[in-house]
């Protein structure tokens, strides 16, 4: 795909833009935003979204639009999907309300960093390398097993488990016993002391790394043009912040989103692996030759699954919602409620550190 110059720089300067606005007004107005503020940002990227939708249809085709549409929906319901962990090591560690846009921005950083990086060596693997599309369909197909069973990605919605470093950080690390605002250090009594706030971007760059490593071989299943992945990637990871403070206690009802994402990676890794089959190079595999009957999906259809899976999930959670409407308490208690799930969840003595 070759794009007008000016069309890259002007799309990479705006997002750019975007993201540093983003981040100067959480630093400089740190604060819960409310309804109406979460809704009408939220609203103004779902709607700019679309919009590039129809700008790139008329600058480079209808084809690579749609890609960017079904790669944006797949990418933003796993990004969703990566909020549920957020909330959780939030709770966990007892982050100050006040403070958790800087957490929740930060990590959405993170990811975008990571993200980038995966798409960097993606990009560069699939030139080099064809069959790295069975690598990829195969790990789709195993991650959605996982998710169906429960698995989750990041380690399940049901609980958050420490990776090994960030555990053995958390005993040799000196941390204070309480938060500092959003400041990673401190001083108490004369010392120079790390926040919990440190324990907890470790956490959350350790989550996000694991969300990277799932969502871009989803992405590569849909499109190999890098600016679709890398637009569809930034698109979907903008106006999360927003998301969690709307969703609020939505998130904790949308029951049968994993369900939907396992359909959804578990299609997506079929269609890694027809294509890998399409254009077949492997000598072992039918002489190196293509396998005539492996059928190519078209974008449409892509995009078509995608859509109908979101809208049967969601609707079919928040059917599932109403119909037990006493074990739904009010949206704010959602991070409360989530962390009371955790196994050991830790007291106030863990939940700085020590």
């Amino acid at each position: 795909m070759i794009l007008p110059l000016w069309f890259t720089v002007t799309t990479f300067v705006g997002l750019g833009a975007l993201l540093l606005v983003d981040f100067v007004v959480v630093a400089r107005r740190p604060h819960i935003p409310s309804m109406r503020e979460a809704a009408l940002w939220v609203a103004f990227y779902v709607l700019l979204a679309l919009a590039f939708t129809g700008v790139l249809a008329l600058v480079a085709g209808g084809r690579h639009a749609g890609a960017f549409a079904a790669g944006w929906l797949t990418e933003y319901s796993l990004s969703v999907d990566n909020l549920f962990v957020f909330v959780i090591i939030m709770s966990r560690f007892a982050v100050p309300r006040a403070n958790q846009q800087k957490v929740l921005l930060i990590g959405i950083l993170l990811s975008l960093l990571l993200r980038g990086g995966c798409i960097l060596l993606g990009a560069a693997a699939i030139e080099r390398f064809s069959w790295v599309f069975y690598l990829f369909g195969g790990f789709l197909v195993y991650t959605a097993i996982q998710l169906a069973r429960g698995g989750g990605i990041g380690g399940g919605h049901e609980e958050y488990h420490e990776g090994e470093l960030i555990a053995r950080l958390r005993g040799r690390l000196p941390v204070a016993e309480g938060y500092d605002g959003a400041k990673l250090l401190t001083r108490r009594d004369g010392r120079r002391l790390l926040t919990p706030m440190v324990i907890v971007f470790l956490a959350i760059g350790s989550t996000d790394l694991l969300f990277a490593l799932d969502s871009i071989p989803a992405i590569f299943g849909l499109t190999q043009e890098p600016f679709v992945v890398f637009t569809a990637t930034m698109f979907a990871l903008m106006g999360l912040r927003q998301l969690y403070f709307l969703l609020g206690g939505l998130l904790d009802r949308l029951i049968y989103l994993s369900m939907g994402l396992s359909i959804i990676l578990a299609f997506i890794g079929a269609k890694l692996i027809l294509e890998a089959l399409h254009t077949n190079e492997l000598q072992f595999l039918n002489g190196g030759d293509p396998v005539e009957w492996a059928p190519l999906i078209p974008i449409w259809l892509s995009l078509g699954v995608i859509v109908a899976v979101l809208v049967i999930t969601t609707v079919a959670s928040l059917l599932r919602s109403r119909s037990t409407p006493d074990q739904q308490p009010a949206a704010d208690d959602a991070p409360r409620r989530i962390a009371s799930r955790v196994p050991d969840a830790p007291h106030s003595d863990e939940q700085t550190g020590r």
